[in-house]
């Protein structure tokens, strides 16, 4: 439907199509108001008609759907691709795979990794304060079993009672 010929009956679409009420879109469109008038007029067969038209308009404008971005990327990397710009390209291919939920993203860890490398030779010669210095620097060595006390000891009395 075109525009209503009636300028203030257009504008009193306009405000009914963008969610004002009848009184409100009423006054917008320059009449005195009058509540009856307003609900009388958004009646009007033409007023509703261009109403639906105009929301019409705009929810196929905000109709985004997974298939309509899919189809926009693939427009940009075939564009990207005739104009040679294979970084443009490989960014759409990358915003479809993302889209379908492909996309693997990775994530950078940045920070120290420190390698110890201890054997029995290196524990044996070590005194209270040394081992119990090491344990507290790296508390995983104790959930190893590499130092914390004669957990073997332990373990074998715990057995020899079980028998």
């Amino acid at each position: 439907m075109p525009i209503l010929p009636n300028q203030r009956h257009e504008s009193f679409a306009q405000a009914l199509a963008k969610g004002k009420t009848a009184d409100e879109a009423y006054a917008l469109a320059g009449f005195k108001p009058n509540r009856g008038n307003a609900t009388r007029l958004k009646a009007n067969e033409s007023i509703r008609k261009r109403v639906e038209e105009l929301q019409g308009r705009v929810a196929k404008k905000v109709e985004v759907t997974v298939e309509s971005l899919a189809m926009e990327l693939e427009e940009a990397r075939t564009l990207a691709l005739g104009e040679k710009q294979s970084g443009a390209a490989v960014s759409a291919t990358m915003g479809k795979a993302k889209l379908f939920g492909l996309g693997v993203e990775k994530r950078h860890l940045s920070g120290t990794v420190q390698v110890v490398t201890i054997t029995a030779k290196h524990l044996d010669g070590l005194n209270d304060d040394e081992l119990a210095a090491l344990e507290a620097a790296y508390p995983v060595l104790q959930k190893l079993g590499l130092i914390g006390g004669d957990q073997g000891a332990e373990a074998e009395e715990g057995s020899a009672d079980s028998a």
